[in-house]
């Protein structure tokens, strides 16, 4: 069977041969052995999904009156039924229910699940009530543009609800071994964008250059690829009324889940998603 990447990176990381890396004599092809070895066992992908804000924070408000933290989570919960009715993935949300999960937290969980690919759901607002359209986004420190860069802004600004005391500081070490590994998961980040992006461009409006990135908290995980996906916008009347609307959010969640298994096919799982 082929190696699962994202797999391979949590073996290195995660089993004791992240250390090695930093040893003079092992090299990287003598560690991706050993990690190919430990993958003949390993089990479906896991895929978390992150639905946006949640709680005492209740992200946009649609010119309406919806609660973008309702329509993410509703557009999650249908998207996990999805993969689940599948069969090729194991699924987890970083949130079950209407409770404030803060930004580091949802990365946290998706590693301490040993997650192969982190999606986290929103659906944001604009003063400019004519935007429209769905856009992807990855991780970088500095934003493709003016209006990523706001959006980034107020996404991580979810944390001004946390309280004091919320924050940690990763240890030293984890941050040297994590750093071998930001290319490669960067990488696969950009290439489950461009599935997002081509899939959900066949059933949805999007914006222009769709494919954006920005500062995103939720999305620093070094280890598992992830992206940032906005449905629409709640300040737009024709995205507002169409998310709230179930098929509406069924069919952005089929498109999601047709992204998720060409990238899966990609990483060498053709075996586990092909059908």
């Amino acid at each position: 069977m082929p190696v699962d990447p994202a797999y391979t990176r949590r073996l290195l990381l995660g089993h004791g041969f992240g250390a090695a890396l930093l040893l003079p004599g092992v090299g990287r092809a003598e560690l991706h052995h050993r990690a190919a070895r430990h993958a003949q066992q390993a089990p479906a992908p896991l895929v978390i999904l992150d639905p946006g804000h949640g709680g005492k924070d209740p992200g946009a408000i649609g010119v309406s009156g919806t609660y973008e933290k309702h329509v993410a989570f509703a557009a999650a919960g249908e998207l996990a039924r999805q993969l689940h009715t599948s069969g090729h993935y194991r699924v987890s949300l970083t949130r079950e229910n209407d409770v404030f999960i803060p930004l580091e937290d949802r990365v946290a969980i998706a590693q301490a699940k040993g997650a192969s690919l982190f999606i986290s759901m929103h659906a944001d607002a604009l003063l400019d009530h004519s935007v429209r359209g769905a856009s992807v986004y990855t991780l970088a420190a500095t934003a493709s543009d003016a209006q990523s860069a706001s959006l980034a802004q107020r996404e991580n600004a979810a944390d001004r609800y946390a309280g004091p005391g919320a924050k940690g500081v990763s240890p030293q070490v984890a941050e040297i071994l994590a750093s071998l590994v930001r290319h490669e998961t960067r990488v696969d980040s950009a290439e489950m964008q461009q599935h997002v992006v081509a899939s959900l461009g066949q059933e949805v409006p999007l914006l222009e250059n769709p494919a954006r990135h920005a500062g995103f908290a939720v999305l620093k995980a070094a280890d598992i690829p992830s992206v940032l996906v906005e449905m629409g916008f709640m300040s737009n009347p024709h995205d507002e009324a169409a998310l709230r609307q179930a098929g509406h959010r069924a069919m952005v969640a089929s498109a999601i889940r047709h992204a998720i298994d060409g990238y899966f096919t990609s990483q060498g799982h053709l075996t586990r998603v092909a059908g």
